[in-house]
């Protein structure tokens, strides 16, 4: 079996954030979902667990933060080309979400954006050329 990813989320609204996930391209995976979980899939290897406040504080005892206000991590993805960035960003304002809520990066071989889910939990697609994933972006960037 290939090493997976499974993202936990606290959310405030099941049902919301199930829909506004399927809406910029992840499926529900009813087997591991319920009233208080929903397994969201990206790929065959990135899962993003929406949990409930209540059953997200079975886990830890530490606080939960309010994503809204507060950011613990910037959840970032990799898309086929810039248009896949544009494009997922505009799916999550339509689905209820907030564009850009950190500052839009084009580096020329590197472009990215972000938003945020009705949470606040932020996201930040990316996309970087070819040449940079294998030479990695201080040669391309000083190439230029």
């Amino acid at each position: 079996m290939p090493q997976m990813i499974f993202v936990n989320l606290p959310v405030a609204d099941l049902r919301r954030s199930v829909e506004f996930y399927e809406a910029i391209g992840f499926s529900l995976d009813p087997r591991f979902s319920n009233d208080q979980a929903a397994s969201m899939v990206l790929s065959d290897t990135i899962c993003v667990m929406l949990l409930t406040h209540e059953f997200w504080a079975t886990f830890t005892d530490r606080r939960r933060v309010d994503p809204a206000q507060e950011a613990q991590v910037l959840l970032c993805i990799s898309r086929e080309d810039r248009a896949a960035v544009d494009a997922i960003t505009e799916a999550a304002v339509s689905a209820g979400g907030m564009a850009d809520p950190c500052p839009a990066q084009d580096h020329g071989f590197m472009y990215g954006r972000s938003f945020a889910d009705p949470d606040g939990h932020i996201w930040e697609p990316m996309w970087m050329s070819a040449e940079a994933v294998e030479n990695g972006p201080a040669e391309v960037s000083n190439a230029g």
